[in-house]
C-alpha cells in the first residue's frame, strides 16, 4: 500500500472518530421540557442545547427579569415588555433522562447537567415585590428541603415536608393513593412510598392554590422549584427494567401533565410550566445553609474597598427610561425653538398686539 494510501485511511479514521463522538456526546437524552407557557412568552421549537447551569437565566428571563449574562440561546425569543407571566413552575425530575409528554410546547436536550438552584431568582422575585404576596417556594422532598419567602407562603406552611409527614399524608383523607393505580407499587417499601409522598406534595400544591385563588390574581409573580428523585430511587432499588419503575413512570408522566394543565389554568392561562429530566447529576448538589434573605456584607467580593458593581439587573430598565426621556425632552426642546424662532410678533403673540394697539391710541 503506498504513502498516499495510508494517509487517506489515516484521514477516513480521524474523520470516524470525529463523528462518532460528536454523535455520542451529543445523544444526551436529558431533555428540558415546556409544558405551558403563554403566547406572548415564544419558546421556538427546535433541537436547540442549553446547559444546565443555564436554567436559572433562562427561568429569569421567562419572567421579564434582567440577568448578568446575555443568554445567547434562540430557543427563547424576546417577549413584549411590559408582559410576564404570573408564575413560573420548574419541576426537576431525576433518574430518567426523558418522560412522553406529548401536549408539550417544546422540548430541548440538555447538556452539562450540573446540579442547580433558582435562588438568584427567589431573591429577584423578593427584592422587587417584598411588600406585595408572592409565592416562593422551593422544595426538595428527599432532602427535607423546604425554603419560602414572602408573605403568601403561610398558605403552606402545612405542606408535608419530612418524609414522615409525607408518609403520614398518605394515610389521609384525599391521598392519590386511593385515586392512583398503583399497579406494581407498594404501600410499604420505602422507594415506593418516596415516590408516591412526592405525587402527593405536586397534588396538594393544586388543592391549596385552588383554595387560595387570590394568590394567582395578584400583579405579584410567583415561582414554585421542585426536585423530585423518586424515581431515581426507584431505579436503584428495582432497576431501571423493572416494572416497578415503568409503573411509576407512566404515573409521573400522567400527573405531571395533569399538574401543568391545572396550574397553568389557575393562573388564567398565565404561567409557565418546565419539566427538567436527568438521569444523573455530573456533580453532587452542595447548598450553602444560609437563608436567602441574609443580607452581603460585601457587594463586590472581588475588590477589597467595597465597592459596588458597575450595573445592577435593572440596569437596562434604567437605561430605557433616562434614554428615551432624554429624546423627548430633546424633542420638545427642538419644536418650541423652532416656533419661537419662525413666530411673527405681530400676528402671533398676543403681548405685542396689545402693544401697537396700545400705541396707536395714543
Amino acid at each position: 500500500m503506498s504513502l498516499e494510501n495510508h494517509r487517506r485511511m489515516d484521514s477516513l479514521f480521524v474523520l470516524v472518530f470525529v463523528i462518532f463522538s460528536a454523535v455520542t456526546s451529543g445523544v444526551s437524552g436529558d431533555r428540558l421540557t415546556v409544558l405551558q407557557a403563554p403566547e406572548y412568552v415564544s419558546f421556538q421549537k427546535g433541537d436547540w442545547l442549553i446547559s444546565g447551569e443555564k436554567i436559572p437565566d433562562l427561568v429569569a428571563l421567562t419572567m421579564g427579569f434582567s440577568i448578568q449574562e446575555d443568554l445567547s440561546w434562540p430557543g427563547l425569543r424576546a417577549g413584549p415588555l411590559f408582559q410576564r407571566p404570573r408564575a413560573n413552575m420548574l419541576v426537576v425530575v431525576r433518574g430518567v433522562d426523558s418522560l412522553n409528554l406529548p401536549q408539550s410546547v417544546a422540548s430541548y436536550p440538555l447538556e452539562n447537567p450540573v446540579p442547580f438552584t433558582l435562588d438568584s431568582v427567589a431573591e429577584t422575585v423578593h427584592s422587587l415585590f417584598s411588600e406585595d404576596t408572592p409565592v416562593v417556594l422551593q422544595l426538595a422532598p428527599s432532602d427535607e428541603r423546604l425554603y419560602m419567602l414572602g408573605k403568601a407562603n403561610a398558605v403552606f406552611e402545612d405542606l408535608p415536608v419530612t418524609l414522615q409527614q409525607m408518609r403520614a399524608r398518605l394515610s389521609q383523607d384525599g391521598s392519590v393513593v386511593t385515586s392512583l393505580p398503583l399497579n406494581s407499587l407498594s404501600r410499604n417499601a420505602e422507594a415506593d412510598l418516596l415516590f408516591l409522598s412526592e405525587v402527593q406534595v405536586l397534588h396538594d400544591i393544586t388543592a391549596l392554590l385552588q383554595r387560595h385563588r387570590h394568590l394567582a390574581k395578584d400583579h405579584s409573580p410567583d415561582l414554585y422549584s421542585l426536585e423530585l428523585s423518586g424515581l431515581e430511587e426507584l431505579g436503584r432499588r428495582y432497576g431501571q427494567d423493572s416494572t416497578q419503575y415503568r409503573d411509576a413512570t407512566a404515573i409521573l408522566t400522567a400527573v405531571l401533565q395533569k399538574f401543568g394543565e391545572d396550574l397553568y389554568g389557575l393562573y388564567g392561562n398565565n404561567a409557565v410550566v418546565q419539566v427538567v429530566t436527568v438521569k444523573n447529576f455530573e456533580a453532587p448538589l452542595t447548598r450553602k445553609s444560609r437563608s436567602i434573605l441574609e443580607s452581603k456584607q460585601i457587594s463586590n467580593p472581588g475588590s477589597p474597598y467595597n465597592l459596588a458593581y458597575k450595573y445592577n439587573f435593572q440596569y437596562a430598565v434604567i437605561f430605557n427610561i433616562i434614554l428615551w426621556l432624554m429624546i423627548i425632552l430633546a424633542l420638545a426642546v427642538i419644536a418650541i425653538a423652532y416656533n419661537l424662532w419662525n413666530m411673527d410678533p405681530g400676528y402671533d403673540s398676543i403681548i405685542y398686539r396689545m402693544t401697537n394697539q396700545k400705541i396707536r391710541m395714543d
